[in-house]
Order: C-alpha cells, then sequence, then structure tokens
C-alpha cells in the first residue's frame, strides 16, 4: 500500500468502544498525532467509558487543525430490527474469514435504542460524519465508523484465506490462539513501521511479549487498528480504501486488497450497496 505522508497538524483517534458502557468491561482509546512539522506522536491506548473517551478526545484535539475519531461501533441505525445492508456486505468477508458481524438494529436495548450510550456520544462530539470530506479536510472534527475484523483480512493475506480470521480474543478461551495473538501483534506493528510510526511500534512490540493477554490488551490493540484505519482513510492509496454504504443507512471505512476487494464488490452488487 502507498501512503501519502506526512498529516501535518492531524491527530487520529481510535476508539474500540464497549457498546454498553459496562464499567467491568470499558473500552479503549488511543491516539496518533502529527504536529504542525508533520512529525509523528503517540497516545498510547487507555481503558475508557464513553464520558471519559469524550473528556480525552476534546482534552487532545483543540490542538490540531484536523481531528478524525475512528469508532468500532455502528454510528447509523435507522432499522428497527434485523441488520443494516453494511453489515451484511462486511458479513460476506467476516464469515468467509470465520469471523462473525454483531448485526444492529434499534431493538437491540443498551447497545442502540434510544437510551444507548452512543447517541450521547456521538450527539456530544459535535462531529462530522462524512467519511469523504474527512479524508481531504485540512480543518475541522470528524467521526468515521471502522471495523477492526473487517480490516484485518485486507492488512494480511493469512487473514483472508477461508477461516483465516485470526483467533486473538483472550476472553474466548476456547477459540484464542497465542500464535494468532502473536500474528495480529506482528502486522499492526509492520504497518505502524511502514508509516513510521516509530513510538507505536515500540509499545505495539511490549503486546507480543505477553504470554498470557487479557481481554484489555486486546481492546487496546483493537483501538490502535481503529486508529490505523483512520490513518489510512487520510493517507492510504485510495485504490486500497472503501467506505461501504452511505449516511442514510450506515456505513463502514475499510483497507481492501486484491483477495478482499472482489468479494466486497460482489456482496456491495448483491445488497444494493454503495462502495466508494
Amino acid at each position: 500500500m502507498d501512503f501519502s505522508l506526512p498529516q501535518n497538524g492531524v491527530v487520529v483517534f481510535g476508539f474500540d468502544s464497549a457498546w454498553t458502557d459496562n464499567p467491568k468491561a470499558p473500552g479503549a482509546i488511543c491516539a496518533i498525532t502529527f504536529d504542525a512539522m508533520g512529525h509523528a506522536g503517540f497516545l498510547e491506548p487507555r481503558l475508557t467509558s464513553f464520558p471519559e473517551a469524550l473528556r480525552f478526545i476534546e482534552s487532545v484535539r483543540n490542538d490540531y487543525a484536523v481531528s478524525l475519531v475512528a469508532l468500532d461501533q455502528p454510528t447509523i441505525v435507522p432499522n428497527l430490527s434485523g441488520s443494516r445492508p453494511v453489515d451484511q456486505v462486511a458479513e460476506s468477508l467476516v464469515s468467509f474469514v470465520g469471523g462473525g458481524v454483531q448485526p444492529a438494529n434499534r431493538g437491540k436495548v443498551g447497545m442502540f435504542c434510544d437510551n444507548a450510550p452512543i447517541w450521547n456520544f456521538i450527539s456530544s462530539l459535535h462531529a462530522v460524519q462524512s467519511p469523504h470530506e474527512a479524508r481531504k479536510a485540512t480543518n475541522g472534527h470528524f467521526l468515521i465508523e471502522v471495523f477492526p475484523a473487517l480490516a484485518l483480512p485486507s492488512l494480511d493475506e493469512r487473514f483472508a484465506r477461508r477461516l483465516g480470521a485470526p483467533k486473538y480474543n483472550p476472553s474466548n478461551r476456547g477459540r484464542f490462539r497465542l500464535e494468532d495473538w502473536r500474528a495480529v501483534v506482528q502486522v499492526v506493528s509492520q504497518l505502524c513501521d511502514d508509516l513510521d510510526l516509530l513510538d507505536l511500534v515500540a509499545w505495539v512490540e511490549t503486546l507480543g511479549f505477553k504470554e498470557t493477554p487479557r481481554k484489555s490488551d486486546q481492546d487496546k490493540l483493537d483501538a490502535i487498528l481503529c486508529a490505523l484505519v483512520g490513518l489510512l482513510w487520510r493517507a492510504g492509496s485510495p485504490e486500497a480504501m472503501a467506505m461501504l454504504g452511505d449516511l442514510s443507512f450506515g456505513y463502514m471505512v475499510t483497507p481492501t486488497s486484491a483477495s478482499t476487494r472482489p468479494r466486497l464488490e460482489d456482496a456491495a452488487r448483491r445488497h444494493s450497496l454503495a462502495m466508494t
């Protein structure tokens, strides 16, 4: 993948939210920063609730001309039941590699009902949801939806094979594989190295040394993945990125590859979904 760097005066937040904002199972948030000269920095992942994430974002973003929040949770959910068209398209790839997609609908109490914490977070964030505008903006505050499980198959060919999805969730003890954990850490570390995010490389590599990673470690790793997808949306090759869906019925921003793009394009056609 080709990169267009640096991103002068830009901060990209990666937020792996907890969806229901359960205090016993928090999400994680981090930030990749570029100062006015384009020098990269990194605010390491921390466990967080929605209110804490909002305070973190507000405490950081005003120092940058462009701020982009890449959130791993559906941000537009108009349907009362079932799943969004974009969920079905994402599932075409995620299920092929052996993963799953959580259907998003307003009937899911605590996740997407009227009182779910995500809506207050988005309202209080005051960010623009316009992925294509966020991609080229030289100022402004933006929000995009991302999905690490959809991104990973496009970041490494091993994960794009049938049933090749890495089993790296430590809380799922029956399926977790330490070699998969280390593989994901290596892929993330290599991408950070390719992007010259040297402080981030050093931090990510410490995760690979863990013999018994915890769910909180995975949350932090996924927060970094979210931030990297957000950065790739701005700095990566347009041919290797895509927006699936639209701002009316739901969307996701994701990397693509020679292996994954045809499958996503075919599913998008079958579901009459835009892929731009």
